[in-house]
């Protein structure tokens, strides 16, 4: 051949997808024997070299990947940051972190340093819509894969998880448990994950004609900040008897509130259900019911479609969406007076 054999060269030689190929290096337990050996034939047929020097040298690429984050100091991005570190690092590349702690201008800042730094691709929980950003990012040859939300696969790569899924789990586990009056604490909702969860609570709510959903915003989606809705709410009276938490550090502010400020009892008088189902949740005062992201394959698939998108020059975009969990634990217990289980 007159130029270096690519990944795609390798996956149209054995007549699989691109992915594959990057399976059969990098995770070969998920690929059969016979799909395995094809490709690996194709490999020496074509003499493909996975750390090809031309492709790494290419726009003068280095061999680091950007990754953005919306809040660092929440677990679950956390341990979506280790995954990708580590499927990274089995491609020979390595990651750069930023945290735009939900600042669009300081995500701007770090998508500006990263081209800079000529990284192969882009990995990015967005703030808000950034289309055109991205656009342009792409026309310079940065090529994108959009984290934790959902992408128009005409445009771009993504791996999310299905937070309205998500969101009518956690309600309707609630409902279940004998609870009627509802409430949900989130962020705001221009943060789309926080709007989808919302969205699908009130729709397990809509299917109780007794049931009522309250929205009570917080000013962050920390422990603070779920402490502080937690004194609002006792200070204020009128309780709701289960709450649906947007994540699980906003769950335990509430229950560290609720159980070591107050009187109130848990699941007892309130049941209480976060999401995330971050390491913490299991070993908080009273274990917490939670919604289950696959965070190790949020991390791990978001690396595998960005090598999709840097071999090829026509890549097909993916939009991978993943299904949330319900995780069941004491937060939740049914309600006083209750036949539910």
């Amino acid at each position: 051949m007159n130029r270096s054999a690519s990944i795609k060269d390798v996956a149209n030689h054995a007549s699989v997808a691109v992915g594959t190929v990057s399976n059969v290096l990098n995770y070969p337990d998920r690929v059969s024997q016979r799909t395995k050996e094809r490709v690996l034939r194709a490999i020496d047929e074509l003499g493909f070299v996975r750390n090809d020097a031309a492709r790494q040298l290419r726009a003068g690429q280095s061999r680091t990947i950007g990754l953005i984050v919306l809040d660092v100091g929440n677990p679950f991005f956390t341990s979506v940051v280790r995954a990708a570190e580590d499927a990274a690092a089995l491609q020979g590349s390595a990651v750069l972190l930023g945290d735009s702690g939900h600042n669009a201008s300081r995500e701007s800042n770090y998508i500006d340093l990263f081209q800079e730094q000529r990284v192969q691709g882009l990995l990015i929980s967005p703030v808000g819509d950034i289309t055109d950003r991205l656009d342009l990012l792409r026309e310079r040859g940065v090529p994108t894969v959009l984290v934790d939300r959902l992408a128009d696969e005409s445009k771009y790569s993504s791996v999310s998880v299905d937070d309205d899924a998500g969101g009518y789990l956690a309600a309707r586990h609630l409902l279940d448990t004998g609870r009627r009056r509802l409430a949900f604490v989130g962020g705001p909702t221009s943060i789309r994950q926080v709007a989808d969860r919302l969205q699908g609570a009130q729709r397990a709510v809509k299917e109780e004609h007794d049931a009522t959903l309250e929205v009570l915003d917080s000013d962050g989606q920390t422990v603070l900040a779920g402490r502080s809705v937690g004194n609002m709410l006792v200070e204020r009276g009128d309780l709701p008897d289960g709450i649906f938490c947007a994540n699980d550090l906003l769950a335990l502010g509430v229950m560290q509130s609720l159980t070591m400020t107050h009187t109130l009892r848990i699941p007892e008088d309130i049941a209480l259900i976060g999401y995330d189902d971050i390491d913490f949740a299991v070993s908080a005062v009273v274990p917490l019911s939670s919604i289950r992201q696959p965070t190790e394959a949020l991390g791990r698939t978001a690396i595998e479609l960005l090598a999709e998108e840097v071999e090829s020059e026509n890549p097909r975009h993916r939009a991978v969406v993943f299904t949330p969990e319900l995780v069941v634990r004491q937060s939740t217990g049914p309600a006083k007076g209750s036949s539910a289980g």
